[in-house]
């Protein structure tokens, strides 16, 4: 369906959307799901809408870094298939992927959400390295919140594989029921101002007419762990302070249907 830009502009303008909703609404069906992949240590399927985002976590024994010699590792990964949108095409990540990837791990690592310490085997030898592979099924809109809460709730689900004590080797099909020590649990709210209006969970045509975005990771105790603005337009002092309390309300929300769906 092709929408008129400048109708999803007045519709903001006037507090509305073309679905119906409010502005401050996500979409239905908002779903969390965990252990869907028995090959990753631990894996989630976000849906929002009609937007699906899958998560996997896999853990690998490497070397530490020389500068951080007691601590494990995390990286993290999007590939946006040309599946979830006719937008994208097969090959190398391009910039929307690795954004995606960056925001969503700027999230976790800044709040130091896992006690990378702890990951630690041997100093300077051996160390749990943590990598989330983001994958869409379906792109309609708002990536980045979908990504955030697939990654955690991936994280959350995640158990340790079985290693030989005598060779060190990892065996993969045999999972422990140690999980990772998550110390926080971010959550990221992207709002978007749409003609001077902020709104959340936008589609993907309200995401083409937006102005400005801010990303807003922040946990439990609504301590921030990272920003991240995106879209030409200018924020104001005022715009961010409203942002940033938006994103507080929705996180909670959302933590919520995690804590029902993931224990």
């Amino acid at each position: 369906m092709i929408v008129n830009q400048e109708t999803i502009k007045t519709l903001a303008g006037q507090g509305k959307r073309l679905d119906g909703r409010g502005l401050r609404d996500y979409r239905q069906p908002l779903q969390i799901e965990t252990g869907i992949s028995w090959t990753a240590e631990g894996s989630s399927r976000v849906q929002i809408g009609e937007t699906v985002v899958l998560a996997g976590v896999k853990l690998a024994i490497e070397k530490p870094y020389p500068d951080t010699a007691d601590e494990g590792g995390i990286m993290i990964n999007a590939e946006l298939t040309p599946l979830s949108s006719s937008e994208y095409e097969p090959g190398p990540p391009g910039i929307k992927a690795i954004e995606l990837a960056r925001v969503t791990d700027r999230g976790i690592r800044e709040s130091k959400a896992i006690d990378l310490k702890k990951l630690c085997i041997t100093p300077g030898e051996k160390a749990w390295f943590v990598t989330i592979d983001i994958v869409t099924l379906n792109d309609a809109g708002n990536l980045f919140d979908a990504a955030s809460l697939a990654a955690l709730a991936a994280l959350k689900s995640a158990k340790f594989p079985t290693v030989d004590a005598k060779t060190g080797g990892i065996d993969y099909k045999k999972k422990t029921d140690v999980s990772l020590p998550l110390a926080k649990e971010p959550i990221a709210i992207t709002v978007y101002k749409v003609n001077g209006k902020l709104l959340v969970d936008p589609t993907s045509e309200e995401e083409k007419v937006a102005e400005a975005r801010l990303t807003i990771a922040s946990d439990a105790k609504n301590i921030l762990s990272a920003l991240q603005k995106g879209g030409e337009g200018p924020l104001t002092t005022e715009d961010i302070a409203a942002m940033i309390d938006l994103a507080f309300e929705k996180a909670k929300m959302l933590r919520e249907v995690l804590r029902k769906h993931v224990q």
